[in-house]
């Protein structure tokens, strides 16, 4: 089975930049993608084969999440598991061996006046991922917003206490780790470096590899021997971010 997740960053802007010749060529079993930047209505994609699931957020033109599935699931949910939230960010897909978690974490912006929120946010969301993972494995993939490691950004120094890699981010992602998930990734190349899934449009940033990983698949640990591989398509262009792929086999636990 193949596994795609995309930050588009608008998909309006990103379907007149090449997404629909790049979701019919990866030929994906389930394809997830965040930041669609729309509400209902305002776009028109039917892929044979696929159904497909919208969370919206309320403001117009901001984050958003939305998957496309070859394989029906048993069940959908939106946002966290006590309340839908505003802001469209989670949708939550139950197949018959495991859970699926698109989502689009909340950026605890420039200034960091929202890393508070942000950091309790990720408290409710280990929770209900560690609430999921008590009944079947889970799946989760998006743009989580963080660099974990220094060897996931070109410049971790001068970066140390920017947004997405500061040491409370990083330390949150490390707490969710350890809770019994795989950064499926570094699972398969622990070493590698100049690995990156988000670029700044300024000039030159890309060209030049000066990026950070902060779209990921993570998986709880007891799928690891059913992951196959995972990739980052770089140079797939349409957004700030490329895409993330991850292929696993039958699970049969």
């Amino acid at each position: 089975m193949k596994l795609v997740s995309w930050n588009v960053n608008g998909l309006r802007a990103c379907v007149n930049k090449g997404f629909n010749d790049y979701f019919k060529e990866i030929g994906a079993d389930i394809f997830c993608i965040q930041e669609t930047k729309l509400q209902e209505g305002q776009i028109n994609l039917e892929y044979e084969e696929y159904t497909q699931y919208w969370n919206y957020a309320i403001k117009k033109g901001y984050s958003g999440t939305a998957v496309f599935t070859k394989v029906k699931p048993l069940s959908v949910r939106y946002g966290l598991e006590e309340d839908h939230e505003s802001e469209g960010r989670i949708i939550t897909l139950e197949f018959d061996s495991f859970y699926l978690v698109n989502v689009y974490t909340p950026n605890a912006r420039r200034d960091l006046s929202r890393l508070d929120l942000r950091l309790e946010w990720e408290d409710r969301f280990r929770t209900f991922l560690m609430g999921l993972d008590d009944l079947k494995p889970v799946i989760i993939c998006g743009d989580l917003n963080v660099a974990h490691h220094e060897i996931d950004l070109k410049n971790p120094k001068s970066n140390s206490n920017n947004s997405g890699f500061t040491p409370e981010e990083r330390g949150k992602m490390t707490q969710l780790l350890d809770a019994g998930f795989t950064d499926t990734f570094r699972h398969f190349y622990p070493q590698q470096t100049d690995a990156y899934s988000w670029w700044s449009y300024m000039p030159k940033v890309r060209e030049r590899n000066v990026g950070w990983r902060i779209d990921y698949f993570l998986a709880s640990s007891r799928l690891n021997p059913f992951l196959i591989d995972a990739q980052i398509d770089s140079e797939i262009t349409g957004s700030d971010h490329c895409p993330v792929i991850l292929t696993i086999s039958e699970i049969s636990l």
